[in-house]
């Protein structure tokens, strides 16, 4: 089967997190900058959620221009990405209306750490399913950014219990180490298209 459904279904699901985080910014009643203030935490957590759901999103869209078929195996390992970053309007609005204290801001992370361990099993099922010599396969090849993602969370989430900024940081610096798109699967396609 094609990737098409699977892709609209995906893009509706990531749409809704979206809506659901903005939902959960509530309007100060106040007129002035000050008002604000109180707010910082629940804003910065869903600006940085809102970079993670950015960076899932471009990354599971070009996953998936290298993908030629869809089996039932993959859409049930998509289904638990979705379930995972599904979780992320709840913890980020935890984290933040508790300004970081250290058990939301540990599962914050722990559902990072999910949805990474997720998208990495999904991308080994599609790769499995194609072959190691497929576009994706050749694309992927180690991985190096794959792999050390799940490493810095599964740091972060016990630090959150000695210093939640510091465990902040390490959310921080894996998302910027993402922010830009991932290429290699994107210089595979060309590569492809050329021959």
């Amino acid at each position: 089967m094609k990737t098409n459904r699977l892709e609209a279904f995906s893009d509706g699901v990531l749409a809704i997190i979206i809506t659901i985080m903005v939902l959960e910014l509530k309007v100060p009643h106040d007129t002035d900058f000050h008002a604000l203030r109180p707010m910082l935490p629940v804003l910065l957590s869903y600006v940085l959620s809102f970079i993670y759901v950015g960076i899932y999103w471009n990354n599971h869209h070009h996953l998936f221009q290298s993908t030629e078929q869809v089996t039932g195996g993959i859409l049930w390992a998509n289904l638990h990405l979705l379930f995972w970053l599904s979780l992320l309007p709840f913890s980020t609005a935890w984290m933040g209306e508790n300004h970081l204290a250290p058990v939301p801001c540990a599962v914050y992370g722990l559902v990072l750490l999910m949805a990474a361990t997720a998208y990495y099993f999904l991308q080994n099922l599609i790769i499995q399913q194609q072959g190691p010599k497929s576009l994706l396969g050749r694309a992927v090849g180690s991985d190096s950014k794959g792999r050390l993602s799940p490493l810095l969370y599964s740091a972060a989430i016990p630090l959150a219990f000695l210093n939640p900024w510091i465990s902040s940081a390490l959310y921080v610096l894996v998302a910027f180490m993402w922010l830009i798109p991932d290429q290699r699967i994107e210089k595979a396609i060309v590569e492809e298209e050329k021959r």
